[in-house]
């Protein structure tokens, strides 16, 4: 699929048919092509849950505003944010790249994240939205509908899936075979209102 097609064709799709699966290899290539996402200095901070377990689902959707496609998707992906990721042995995120490469990008993430929560955070929220828009364009081209998703109690989930304390849950995407279309398109900003050249 072309991407223009891809994004003129994602949807927020609220309706998904309970029944139908997805294998192994389909969820490999997703989660492949979710992977190749870029994070600022290559830290990779973004964390994927896969949530496959029934009754884990049933206990998401409770405190999810009891949004049906929490359960009846066929996948129910939760975007994570690791804090630290910048900290966990950095060395790895360069392993390969030429040694003058490395002596400049390492420090340079230390001082860049060291002490600056907010930094972190906004990073990890960064990464994941970026993230999320590979996975939703990917699940398109494989022929399934996505749903990004935030109407949720945000400390609750984290509960459900033990969530590290180092870690901050940023959305969900819901990804499968859809039942009902989306509403017609509404509300959408002329490009005049939303496209700002040089200075407000």
């Amino acid at each position: 699929m072309d991407v223009s097609v891809a994004i003129n064709s994602r949807r927020a799709i609220k309706s998904f048919d309970p029944n139908h699966r997805m294998n192994k290899a389909e969820i490999e290539q997703l989660m492949t092509l979710s992977l190749l996402a870029p994070t600022s200095f290559n830290i990779q901070n973004w964390r994927f849950v896969l949530v496959q377990d029934p009754e884990l689902r049933c206990q998401i959707r409770a405190v999810s505003w009891d949004q049906p496609q929490v359960t009846d998707s066929s996948l129910l992906v939760i975007l994570t944010a690791d804090l630290q990721s910048w900290s966990k042995k950095p060395i790895r995120y360069w392993e390969g790249a030429p040694q003058s490469v490395q002596e400049f990008i390492l420090p340079a993430i230390e001082k860049y994240y060291s002490g600056n929560a907010q930094v972190q955070r906004d990073e990890g929220m960064r990464s994941c939205g970026i993230a999320a828009m590979a996975l939703m364009l990917a699940a398109e081209e494989m022929g399934y509908a996505s749903c990004p998703m935030v109407g949720f109690d945000f400390e609750r989930v984290g509960k459900i899936i033990n969530l590290p304390t180092d870690h901050v849950i940023t959305m969900f995407v819901a990804i499968g075979k859809s039942t009902k279309g989306a509403w017609a398109r509404s509300g959408k900003l002329t490009m005049d209102e939303a496209v700002i050249i040089d200075r407000f």
